[in-house]
């Protein structure tokens, strides 16, 4: 059997790039998603004790790291105006011609195009990190995609 320790590492080594992936797309600047991914692994390490079900550990790791990329957007924020910060970008996530079109979606939409379309998390995953229900996040899908959709036709 192994050691709580060893399990939390080795289910961490698994999803450690999504969870970057994650914090890059909400905070746009490499050395804030590494510090963002740091801070979750403390603090899922800190209340590993909490996770009630060891199953939902990625959704759960995911869920605290969304809260650690919010209050870091909110520090942010309160610091300097959005549009003085300066933007450190991600060659990938640039080069894709949606970017624009999806930094244009309202966040509650942004997320879950994130999450479904750039982390490959399913619709009850998403739900379950999001703590939305099922339908909410398939509804909020259909409606982020039509809005690409026309904002592609557009361009």
């Amino acid at each position: 059997m192994k050691h709580p320790d060893e399990k939390f590492i080795t289910e961490f080594d698994k999803i450690k790039e999504q969870l970057y992936r994650i914090a890059y797309l909400y905070l746009k600047s490499e050395s804030s998603a590494l510090e963002a991914v740091d801070e979750t692994v403390f603090l899922a390490y800190k209340n590993l004790r909490k996770l009630r079900q060891p199953q939902y550990f990625k959704t759960w790791i995911t869920r605290i790291l969304i809260n650690v990329c919010k209050k870091e957007l909110r520090r942010l924020k309160k610091e300097a105006p959005l549009d003085t910060l300066p933007e450190q970008t991600h060659q990938d996530y640039d080069a894709l011609p949606l970017k624009d079109a999806i930094t244009k979606l309202p966040e509650e939409l942004q997320i879950i195009i994130n999450l479904r379309y750039f982390n490959d998390f399913t619709v009850v995953e998403t739900a379950n990190i999001l703590k939305l229900p099922q339908g909410t996040v398939a509804t909020r899908q259909r409606k982020a995609l039509s809005i690409l959709r026309l904002e592609m036709e557009v361009e």
